[in-house]
């Protein structure tokens, strides 16, 4: 295979081409599209892209006509972008969050996150697959697998390694370098876990710094949009551009204003002087190279300048994650199913489940078990005894229990731990990011996260920035 043109390159970069001529808005388009062709569609066939946007080479014309005006809206503009395939476009493409059931299914605008891409002049390449329903339809669903879109691969081991979940075809479509930076959920590491395991930086942000509004959701408590990109740089630019008040999103209200521009916390020093507790809690269940790669990143941080504080563990909480999602799935989901207009033949969980069981052969290789059980054992109105005790206790085992107590008892900066250690921000609304740390000797890559307390990605970015600095750990698939 030829070489790559725009192998590993990052935002800044292909501005800078853009602006000299060297590259335009249509090639880097086109370089993508192609990248696509040659190795998502054909010869390791990642199966990472759901669905191309046909429009995606006008909008790059535009935006080529835009600067040749004198006008860039933003570090994303004319970049090629790839979505999540449960994020909503008001255009040629579906959302079908990988079901068969919605797969003819035309959402009647943009979410409000793709408005803010389009405003930023981000090109809207495509969307990617996904682990099917964001990996709640049944419990031993494989990651990465659609009913719609197929099986996506780890492009460090194409079927043999996993490419982690949910946002698996974002993961292997960045690693691959078949976008510039593209958009995942999270409910519960749905960001962090197919990041981690595709040696990319993803940020899963406080719940409601990005709108949740024209996603196909699972919870109202925790599912968040964030990026997820080669560097920590790309991550940052594609966060500014994706947060903003939604006036049909009441969480997006409390977050900072004005918005923040989150690449003015780059800092190669940022580790200097910062308070690092590290979480062993779960050391236990990380094998001997990983525990390795852990001893290294936590020595390489300590020479960077960060004060490392030990005995700093999360607490293991009493999880009653599933319980809370369950008992929101079928409130969430019928309601996003309501908007999709009297055209669809999809209006609630039940068609689903109906849908799915005529055409199981096609539709239910995992079953829907999870699916089943939302629908019959919960009554939709948020109103059970269990539902309102288990949700109440998630927050207080991982908030005031749990990262904040941490944070203020040990005046911690940020919480380090292994890359798999999702439960509590995804449970308590948290930020964290991940951050590429080394690979075990089967090629899989190992990440390492910090996670901290409401709107804390300030301080998140600026001690990953340079722990990325200090550790760059990231290369490239051998595609």
């Amino acid at each position: 295979m030829i070489d790559f043109p725009l192998q590993e390159a990052r935002i800044r970069d292909l501005q800078q081409w853009m602006e000299t001529g060297e590259q335009t808005s249509v090639s880097l388009t086109s370089l993508y599209m192609q990248r696509i062709a040659e190795i998502d569609q054909d010869g390791p066939m990642l199966r990472s892209v759901i669905e191309l946007n046909p429009d995606a080479i006008y909008m790059a014309t535009q935006m080529d006509q835009e600067r040749a005006q004198g006008h860039v809206r933003s570090e994303l503009h004319g970049i090629p972008v790839l979505i999540k395939d449960n994020i909503n476009t008001g255009d040629h493409m579906y959302t079908s969050a990988g079901s068969l059931a919605l797969a003819d299914s035309f959402a009647p605008e943009d979410a409000f996150l793709v408005n803010q891409l389009r405003n930023a002049g981000a090109v809207i390449l495509g969307k990617t697959n996904l682990t099917e329903m964001a990996n709640f339809m049944a419990f031993n669903m494989q990651n990465g697998y659609s009913a719609r879109g197929g099986q996506t691969l780890n492009p460090y081991g194409p079927g043999r390694l996993d490419v982690g979940g949910s946002s698996a075809g974002s993961g292997a479509a960045v690693a691959a370098n078949l976008c510039a930076v593209a958009v995942g959920t999270e409910t519960s590491g749905s960001i962090l876990n197919p990041s981690g395991k595709n040696s990319l930086v993803g940020i899963k942000p406080t719940l409601g710094l990005i709108s949740r509004t024209g996603i196909v959701p699972i919870t109202y408590t925790q599912d968040t949009a964030g990026p997820m990109a080669r560097n920590v740089e790309d991550a940052a630019i594609l966060l500014s551009a994706l947060t903003g008040k939604d006036e049909q999103d009441v969480s997006t209200q409390i977050s900072p204003t004005p918005a923040l521009d989150y690449t003015d916390y780059l800092d190669p020093e940022g580790l200097r002087g910062a308070r690092i507790g590290i979480n062993r809690a779960f050391e236990q269940q990380c094998s001997d190279e990983e525990k390795s790669i852990i001893e290294a990143s936590i020595e390489a941080m300590y020479h960077a300048g960060a004060v490392i504080i030990e005995h700093t563990d999360l607490p293991e909480i009493v999880s009653e994650d599933m319980t809370v999602l369950l008992y929101e799935f079928k409130s969430a989901l019928n309601s996003y199913l309501s908007t999709l207009g009297a055209h669809s033949r999809i209006r609630t969980l039940q068609d689903m489940i109906d849908y799915n069981h005529l055409h199981h052969q096609d539709a239910l290789k995992y079953g829907q078990e999870i699916l089943i059980k939302a629908q019959y054992e919960t009554s939709g109105t948020l109103t059970e005894a269990k539902y309102i005790q288990a949700r109440l206790n998630n927050w207080r085992q991982a908030r005031e229990e749990g990262i904040d107590r941490l944070l203020q008892e040990h005046q911690l900066d940020a919480i380090f731990t292994p890359s798999w250690h999702t439960d509590a921000p995804a449970v308590g609304g948290y930020p964290a990011i991940i951050v590429p740390a080394g690979y075990r000797r089967d090629g899989m890559p190992f990440g390492i996260s910090f996670m901290s307390t409401a709107y804390k990605e300030p301080d998140l970015i600026r001690i990953a920035y340079a722990f990325e600095k200090t550790v760059p750990a990231r290369r490239s698939p051998m595609l």
